[in-house]
């Protein structure tokens, strides 16, 4: 999956808040938005994929490294 798949006329949808993130759902694609980087910004149940890219695409690289480690094993 590529981050133009998740984010473009993608609604993101929140579905939790826990370990010090808010969760967003895109199409079965979970996210973290962390707390820290919240300060000053509303976010609601639903947004545009789009103006959540920042986090999507850490996610999306995150699971890239998880695969590589574990294809090293």
């Amino acid at each position: 999956m590529n981050i133009k798949e998740l984010i473009v006329n993608k609604t993101a949808k929140f579905i939790y808040c826990t370990d010090g993130a808010l969760w967003y759902d895109v199409d079965g694609f979970r996210f973290p938005v962390p707390f820290e980087e919240t300060t000053g910004a509303y976010f609601k149940p639903e947004h545009k994929a789009i103006n959540l890219m920042r986090w999507i695409r850490k996610q999306l690289e995150d699971n890239e490294a998880q695969r590589k480690a574990q294809s090293k094993n």
